[in-house]
């Protein structure tokens, strides 16, 4: 009982105040419950905004057409992982010719390797790639304009081919298309310039770089082994003949590539197919595009002497005012190697094979008059055109003026057409893969 009686029986005010620190307890908890969910949810949105929502939205859209940050993230990275196999290719040959090799050797290797970095820079890379991706697009949607279609037996064989497997054992051997060569009847004026016997082709010491693109590759190389029968001793060894390169062995090259690009850059073998396809777009568009080119052109026949500077030129067109001979002032001045000791002869050259400067006033120039200096790329020109006239044009000279059309077209439709590109594509840019970096570091001081 007298315990019973020492116990104290809780106030009103001691009872309010644990009802206090009951609330507060759970306002803590329910606080930090908040800020737990609020943690996950932003960790939650996170990952979904890098795996869902930023890969779908578009880093381009053309006629409606969207170009996602993953296809665009995808084909980066395969471009890269091609400039990183290009420049390891590099470095090997190049270390092939360390020792043995001259300075100038070396530093062209070295060259090269430099502008495989430059290619790598993110904005330059991502720059490219995006405007292949809004081509592709503009190609595609000709090809439905046009009917034309790229189906899976010819992607197939376009993979075959790229690894050198031919089901019929060998490559098909291309048709020539019949050219004539063309033959001049030079005029007096002609004859009076230049030797009887003019060079008829052009060199190509300043022909002018032609836009190009990119151009997918598998990055294979099948082996082809040789065996032979082992014979006894004292007979003749025979000659050793080429294993053929099966479909199987094909199958084995070609899933070799698709799973080291699946484990190295998380590329598919449907991407890579997308790949292939674009490019067999590409050559079918510009053929249905180019397909009435003629296979005349006007073409120039001419000569010059390329110095470095225009007090030089300054100087040669003075002499060659004074009646001095074009031919011996090329050999005097000109660093032009490929023509200097051929009194500066170009040969014939249609348009777009030139620098467009040096174009410009070559066409222009009638019969056997002489330039004042012209600059372009490569110095100063004096320049004498010895022959206007239409003539045919070779197979490499009518594909570079397919090209020069294709590329103008696409130029054309890409300005007329919806194209719109989205600015945030700069900071979605992957850097990876990259050059190993003791590689980089031992090709920068070989």
């Amino acid at each position: 009982m007298a315990s019973r009686r020492d116990r104290k029986t809780p106030t009103k005010k001691h009872l309010a105040r644990l009802e206090r620190e009951r609330i507060q307890r759970r306002y803590i908890l329910l606080g930090g419950l908040l800020v737990l969910l609020a943690v996950i949810g932003l960790i939650g949105y996170g990952i979904l905004e890098q795996t869902v929502i930023q890969p779908s939205q578009p880093v381009a859209i053309v006629n409606g057409d969207k170009i996602t940050t993953k296809e665009f993230q995808a084909r980066v990275r395969y471009e890269r992982r091609q400039l990183v196999q290009q420049y390891l290719r590099t470095y090997q040959t190049m270390q092939l010719f360390a020792g043995g090799s001259d300075q100038s050797t070396q530093a062209f290797f070295v060259q090269n390797l430099q502008q495989i970095e430059l290619q790598l820079d993110p904005d330059t890379l991502g720059q490219q790639l995006l405007d292949t991706l809004i081509q592709d697009s503009l190609i595609r949607q000709e090809a439905d304009r046009r009917g034309i279609t790229v189906s899976s037996e010819e992607v197939d064989k376009a993979i075959q081919e790229a690894f050198g497997y031919y089901p019929s054992g060998k490559p098909p051997t291309p048709t020539p298309a019949p050219t004539t060569a063309p033959t001049s009847t030079l005029s007096p004026t002609q004859l009076a310039l230049v030797p009887p016997t003019p060079t008829p082709a052009p060199t190509e010491s300043i022909t002018a770089t032609p836009v190009v693109t990119a151009t997918p590759s598998l990055e294979a190389s099948p082996t082809i082994t040789s065996t032979s029968t082992p014979t006894p001793s004292g007979t003749a060894t025979p000659t050793p003949t080429p294993t053929p390169y099966t479909y199987e062995a094909f199958q084995q090259d070609y899933q070799s590539v698709v799973e080291a690009l699946k484990k190295e850059i998380n590329f598919s073998e449907r991407q890579l197919r997308q790949v292939i396809e674009s490019q067999l777009y590409r050559q079918k568009v510009m053929e249905a595009l180019t397909k009435d080119l003629p296979r005349t052109q006007e073409q120039v026949w001419a000569r010059h002497i390329l110095v470095p500077d225009q007090e030089t030129a300054n100087t040669v067109e003075t002499r060659l005012k004074q009646g001095e001979d074009f031919a011996k002032l090329a050999a005097e001045f000109s660093t032009d190697d490929a023509t200097k000791n051929n009194g500066g002869d170009l040969g014939w050259f249609p348009v777009g094979q030139m620098d467009p400067a040096f174009e410009k006033v070559a066409f222009n120039l009638n019969i056997g008059q002489i330039s004042d200096p012209v600059e372009s790329q490569f110095g100063w020109h004096i320049i004498q055109v010895l022959g206007h006239e239409d003539r045919p044009l070779s197979d490499a000279q009518y594909q570079q003026l397919q090209l020069t059309k294709f590329n103008d077209w696409l130029t054309q439709q890409r300005s007329k057409e919806n194209v719109q590109t989205f600015e945030y594509w700069h900071e979605r840019v992957p850097t990876e893969p990259t050059i190993p970096p003791d590689v980089q570091q031992a090709a920068s001081n070989p």
